[in-house]
């Protein structure tokens, strides 16, 4: 089988290198390649999409509907700015692509360490071996939704982290924004099964819990009142057109949306932790 990988950051590079682990070839392209390597790895039996998702409106209208005849695997997490749709909304309806998900750090990895993922609507022997266990989904759009919000549940982890709010105010805080991702993922037609799984509970204790998380690390220093890392943090750039998703599926996400007005420097975060405390508590 061959691989194509669009991307060549941290995680389309340790995507790379599983499915060659896996025993298949691969042809991973940059921006800095040129088009005929573009065109190699977009054609191969396996596409794996593994740009920022802030860039995958610039690759969908790169890619071909009559070059890119292999399976689309999206592997980026998050939601489009300012409109709110999903990376498999954004490449439109002539792909029909899956969406790899779950808790891995590139990293580990990259190094082959122990990871488990759920890949949807996609081909699991694409990146299958003895250390990355693949597991399968017909839930393409829950998968996506659990890997964007999580981010952005690991943002205000990290506030209270940096805010030395204690453990008991993380681990109620990152309950709660399960129970966020979850509504949503119901109200759009997702199961709540995946949820529970590898792309929402699981990916979301890595997310919400280690400073290895650029999106914690990112909560971390706004909590202290620092300039955030220069790192990538996706869930800065989802919690707005999640709010928008939220809005047109009549479902609440307050701790979403305190996250984008910290962002956005339109509440500081005491303002934000007395809105957020001032809901009633209702039934779990």
């Amino acid at each position: 089988m061959m691989v194509g990988v669009l991307g060549a950051g941290a995680w389309g590079r340790a995507l790379a290198k599983t499915a060659e682990r896996a025993g298949h070839g691969v042809t991973l392209w940059s921006r800095a390649d040129g088009d005929r390597r573009f065109e190699t790895a977009a054609s191969a039996e396996v596409v794996v999409l593994a740009v920022p998702a802030q860039a995958m409106t610039e690759l969908a209208d790169r890619l071909d509907p009559g070059m890119a005849r292999g399976a689309l695997v999206i592997a980026a997490k998050g939601l489009e700015r300012g409109t709110g749709r999903l990376m498999s909304e954004v490449l439109g309806s002539g792909f029909a692509a899956g969406a790899l998900s779950g808790p891995n750090f590139a990293a580990e990895v990259a190094a082959g360490l122990p990871t488990a993922a759920v890949l949807a609507g996609g081909p699991q022997a694409a990146f299958a071996t003895s250390g990355f266990r693949v597991y399968e989904s017909r839930d393409v759009v829950g998968v996506q939704l659990c890997g964007a919000l999580k981010n952005v549940i690991a943002i205000a982890a990290g506030i209270t982290e940096g805010r030395r709010l204690g453990e008991n105010a993380r681990a109620a805080l990152v309950t709660r924004g399960l129970a966020e991702i979850r509504r949503l993922v119901i109200a759009e037609g997702g199961e709540a099964e995946t949820v529970a799984g590898l792309a929402g509970l699981g990916d979301l204790m890595l997310t919400a819990t280690s400073p290895t998380s650029r999106n914690y690390a990112y909560g971390a220093a706004l909590g202290r009142g620092e300039p955030p890392p220069a790192a990538l943090a996706e869930g800065a750039t989802t919690a707005e057109p999640a709010l928008l998703r939220a809005a047109r599926a009549g479902v609440e996400l307050p701790i979403a949306a305190a996250v984008a007005d910290i962002v956005a420097g339109r509440v500081d975060i005491e303002s934000a932790m007395k809105r957020l405390l001032a809901r009633p508590a209702g039934r779990e």
